[in-house]
Order: C-alpha cells, then sequence, then structure tokens
C-alpha cells in the first residue's frame, strides 16, 4: 500500500506544480526562436507543422487560464504515461536477465 501511497503523492505534487506552473508564470511572449525570428525579421517565412496536437500550450475550444492549464496536464499525463512504460519494459527485461 505505501508504494501505491508513494505514487498518488508523487502524481499530485507533478499536478500541482504544472497547475500553477503553466497558469500563474506561463508567458505570452515568445520564445528564443521566435524571438529571433521577429528581431531579424524572417517570422513571416516561418511555416506551421502540418498538424498541431496543443498549439501554442493552449488546448483548443477552451479559454483562458483554464486552456493552459489543461494543456499542461495533458503534457503531465503524456509524460507519465511514457515514463510508465519505459520502466514497465525495463524492468521486465531486467527480470527476464536476472539469474535464477
Amino acid at each position: 500500500m505505501r508504494n501505491g501511497r508513494s505514487w498518488l503523492i508523487g502524481v499530485l505534487v507533478i499536478v500541482g506544480l504544472t497547475v500553477v506552473a503553466a497558469s500563474i508564470w506561463a508567458s505570452s511572449d515568445p520564445d528564443g526562436l521566435e524571438r529571433v525570428a521577429e528581431d531579424l525579421g524572417f517570422i513571416d517565412a516561418s511555416q506551421d507543422a502540418g498538424f498541431q496536437i496543443l498549439p501554442d500550450y493552449t488546448l483548443p475550444g477552451v479559454d483562458g487560464v483554464a486552456s493552459t492549464v489543461a494543456a499542461g496536464l495533458i503534457g503531465v499525463v503524456v509524460v507519465f504515461g511514457i515514463v510508465y512504460l519505459i520502466g514497465r519494459l525495463v524492468s521486465r527485461r531486467s527480470e527476464r536477465g536476472a539469474p535464477s
């Protein structure tokens, strides 16, 4: 039970930090590459990606801070899922390779 509780506490801390960092301290200023492109005058020469999952760290159809928070939470869930799957694969591989 302790291991399950540790996971839950860890996930809640990450979600809490995501909500705070993504919603309160998120900047609407352009990132470094966008800023350089604006400063040097070639921002209009850029092309958008073929698809955008979460454009500009927002969730389409949701307005304001809630959009940024939702995008951050989706990012946390996706990264957590990928790391969890990698961890499971590595632990299975090490269990198979362990001497009996």
